[in-house]
């Protein structure tokens, strides 16, 4: 067994036993523990689940290989993303841990006074949940394909496998510590090499900073112009503009990420994981400086990734790598078949630019950057195990609190709540078990089977959720005459449309060619992509439930009453309901 292979063994199980091992001392034995995990972590601790909660393959792997192939466009996911927690964090979280139910229907059915507007919701944040687990599973398949250096599909098995044991074993209180241990793994594998990346190259140890800096060759020449000639060279565009397809555009992204963000369930669901509303606010804070750890570093890492991938197809102007010489990472890469070369005019050297016709990179999947860059840059063995155990854990932690909002929302909202109201604690834990078990096994087949919309599966789950379950959220808080008619219209409207447009673009069931009017191409309505177009289904949604609201008349004075009570300071429900 050669050194990187221990190495990454070491790395990859010895955290699978550290979460395992977690899970079995932090067994859920009452609903409580199972979906909040009895309402007793500390503010700090849920800091630093949320961290790794939100902190996503998206996050880990595809995050910096989207900003190494879009550049400054890439920005939107950190600006999305980032300004959304801010979002969830000062306008939703603190109010809705006030009234004190566990999940976002169940909040939305007692605001809204009615169980169609909790099924809606259900339906919605399933929607919404699957699609972006999606998104998890294929990270989970590509770490392990690579690294354990098996079929993507074995890789894919072994995941389930693992998020199975800690999800259905623990619940909210076993993922909660698990999480605390999986943030610790990425933020050290992803900061390390990108500290030894920066110094490298620019001879500056910050790798925020390393991104502004001049090159440590002595030539004064900073690392982004450098860039942005390599890649003029070769005919791609300046890595330092906006390539999103316009401000509205870019404008319309970034407002879709930041107000999903704000809507997806599994990251609200932590802020009833602390005992107080006080609490709530504080795991924020430190939720917050938690993952500008990562995101602050996610430009520099994406920016140095596509430098180095550069510079070694092409180290100097003219100069093509011999495929024959290919480094050891290439081939790696190419077992897996996320990284293809075709030698179209035969001189065995690799050509890489932005002409279909002569480009012999015919594939170089965006989501190898993070894990390939360390190998790229030729850093030590355990380095490059880390980003393997980071990468997964990554994956693996927001997989199982998609999971665990998924089977809370069936077995909570929609059997407890809605089919069986008599349903006993015992029988509730079992049926949340069943339910995450089935969810792992969709999860899964999506994972195996993705559908062709694969790379933009994230930013098309939080367009879902921005198009219906914050809108709900924001009015049920700060519009206290909204009714439960109006609401479910709303929500109703907004993912409708949202869906719609983004079928009538990718085609039904994302397969091309089947759009309902015949394939429009890139004739978006007002430029506005699919991916971006959940901040218009947004306003959709505020606009529908506020008509709907002029005819039907305001909520009930009691509901009006209770709205008022969480918004306020004093008075209301400060602690958890014990269910």
């Amino acid at each position: 067994m050669d050194e990187l292979k221990l190495y990454t063994y070491i790395a990859v199980f010895g955290s699978f036993a550290v979460y395992f091992g977690i899970a079995w001392w932090a067994r859920a034995g009452s609903t409580s523990e199972f979906y909040v995990a009895g309402g007793g972590v500390t503010p700090m601790q849920n800091g630093m689940a949320i961290g790794a909660d939100w902190m996503s393959a998206a996050s880990f792997i595809s995050m910096a290989g989207l900003i190494a192939f879009l550049g400054y466009g890439g920005s939107v996911f950190l600006m999305g993303w980032t300004g959304g927690y801010v979002l969830l964090a000062m306008l939703l979280a603190p109010y809705m841990r006030k009234h004190g139910k566990f999940t976002v229907p169940e909040f939305i059915s007692d605001r809204y006074y009615s169980k169609t507007a909790r099924i809606v919701a259900v339906i919605c944040l399933i929607i919404a949940s699957l699609t972006y687990i999606i998104g998890q599973m294929k990270g989970v398949g590509v770490a392990f394909s690579r690294f354990l250096e098996v079929e993507y599909d074995n890789g894919l098995y072994i995941g389930m496998f693992v998020v199975w044991v800690y999800a259905v074993l623990g619940g909210m209180k076993g993922i909660t510590y698990t999480q605390i241990a999986q943030y610790c793994v990425l933020i050290f594998a992803y900061t390390i090499p990108a500290i030894f990346i920066s110094l490298q190259l620019t001879g500056n140890p910050i790798p925020q900073l390393g991104l502004g800096s001049t090159l440590a060759d002595g030539s004064g020449v900073y690392l982004l112009d450098k860039l942005d000639t390599v890649v003029t060279e070769l005919g791609f565009k300046e890595y330092t503009t906006d390539n999103m397809g316009g401000t509205l555009n870019m404008f319309a992204y970034t407002m879709s990420l930041m107000i999903g963000t704000a809507g997806l369930p599994h990251v609200i669901m932590r802020f009833f994981t602390v005992p107080s509303v006080k609490a709530a606010r504080q795991s924020a804070g430190y939720a917050l400086v938690f993952i500008a750890l990562l995101y602050t570093v996610a430009p520099a890492v994406g920016a140095m990734a596509r430098f180095n991938l550069m510079n070694t197809i092409e180290p100097a102007a003219g100069q093509n790598l011999e495929y024959a010489e290919r480094p050891q990472w290439f081939k790696d890469w190419e077992k897996t078949g996320l990284l293809k070369f075709e030698d179209k005019n035969g001189d065995g050297k690799v050509q890489y630019t932005a002409d279909k016709a002569t480009n012999e990179m015919v594939k170089v999947d965006r989501d190898i950057m993070v894990l390939a860059n360390p190998a790229i840059a030729n850093l030590p063995n355990w380095v490059i195990a880390l980003v393997a155990a980071g990468g997964l854990a990554a994956a693996l932690s927001t997989a199982a609190g998609l999971l665990l909002a998924i089977s809370s929302s069936i077995s909570h909202d929609l059997m407890k709540g809605v089919l069986t109201p008599d349903l006993s604690e015992k029988n509730e834990l079992l049926a949340g078990r069943i339910v995450m078990t089935i969810s792992i096994i969709v999860a899964g087949y999506l994972g195996l089977n993705p559908p062709g919309f694969a790379a933009g599966t994230v930013a098309l789950a939080f367009g879902l959720a921005a198009s219906s379950i914050f809108p709900a959220l924001m009015m049920g808080i700060f519009a206290k005459k909204m009714s439960g008619t109006a609401a479910v219209w709303g929500m109703c409207s907004g993912i409708g449309v949202t869906m719609l447009y983004v079928f009538q673009h990718k085609g039904i069931m994302f397969i091309p060619g089947t759009s309902f009017l015949g394939d429009m191409g890139p004739n978006w309505f007002l430029g506005i992509s699919p991916n971006a177009f959940g901040a218009v289904g947004a306003l959709v949604n505020f606009g529908v439930a506020f008509a709907v609201l002029k005819v039907t008349g305001p909520a009930p004075a009691h509901i009006q009453q209770m709205v008022d009570n969480f918004r306020t300071p004093h008075g209301g429900v400060t602690a958890a309901h014990d269910h």
